[in-house]
C-alpha cells in the first residue's frame, strides 16, 4: 500500500478472517457420519470471524525485519484465534438466523465484511482422491466470489497438498503488482530465515 501512493501511509487495513468453530476429534468418513447419530451435529457450517489489523510494514534498513514482522502477525492471529469472541460472533450470528431470520444474519455478516480490506479463509480439505463420472480429479480450488473486500485468500488442502488462492477486484489492486510483491516478501523472508 505505501508504495501506491503517500497517503496509503496513514490508512490501516483489516483483515476478516473467518475461522471454523466445529469441534471435530479428527477426520471422519461420510459413511461413519451418516451411521452415528452423534456426528449427525457436525453436518453443515458452524463459524465465527475474527477482525485482525494488519501491521504497518516499514521499509527502514536499520529497523526492518521480516522474520518479526511474520512473528507479529502469527501472534496476534493466534491470540484472536484462542480468544471467546470468535464464539461469541458465532452465537450471534446463530440467534440472529434462527430469531430474526436467514436474511438479517446475511445482511449482518455482509456489513461487517464491507468493513474489512482482505478476506481470509482456510479450509480443510478430503484426504481422499475425488473422482466426478469416473475421472480423478487432480487438484481442487475454491474461491468464494461476491463478497465486498478488494481481495481474498482462500487455503485449502486436498490429498494432504496446499492450494493457496489468491483473487483481486478488477480495477482496485493490480494483480501482476500483487504477485511482484508477495514474491519480493517471500524472499525477503526466506533470506532473513537462513
Amino acid at each position: 500500500m505505501e508504495s501506491t501512493t503517500s497517503e496509503s501511509v496513514n490508512s490501516s487495513s483489516t483483515s476478516l478472517v473467518l475461522l471454523n468453530t466445529r469441534s471435530i476429534d479428527g477426520y471422519k468418513s461420510v459413511e461413519e457420519m451418516l451411521r452415528n447419530p452423534e456426528t449427525q451435529h457436525l453436518w453443515g457450517n458452524q463459524f465465527g470471524f475474527i477482525q485482525v489489523s494488519i501491521p504497518k510494514l516499514y521499509k527502514s534498513e536499520h529497523t526492518f525485519n521480516p522474520l518479526k514482522f511474520v512473528y507479529e502477525v502469527h501472534a496476534t492471529v493466534k491470540r484472536n484465534r484462542n480468544s471467546w469472541a470468535i464464539h461469541l460472533t458465532g452465537m450471534v450470528l446463530e440467534c440472529l438466523r434462527k430469531y430474526r431470520g436467514t436474511q438479517v444474519a446475511a445482511k449482518f455478516l455482509h456489513r461487517i465484511q464491507k468493513n474489512a480490506s482482505m478476506g481470509l479463509t482456510s479450509m480443510m480439505g478430503p484426504v481422499e482422491k475425488m473422482a466426478a463420472s469416473n475421472q480423478p480429479i487432480k487438484g481442487l480450488y475454491v474461491m468464494i466470489f461476491n463478497v465486498p473486500q478488494s481481495y481474498k485468500v482462500t487455503v485449502m488442502s486436498y490429498m494432504n497438498q496446499l492450494r493457496v488462492v489468491l483473487g483481486t477486484e478488477k480495477g482496485v489492486i493490480d494483480p501482476h503488482k500483487l504477485k511482484r510483491c508477495i514474491l519480493e516478501a517471500y524472499e525477503m523472508i526466506h533470506k532473513a530465515s537462513l
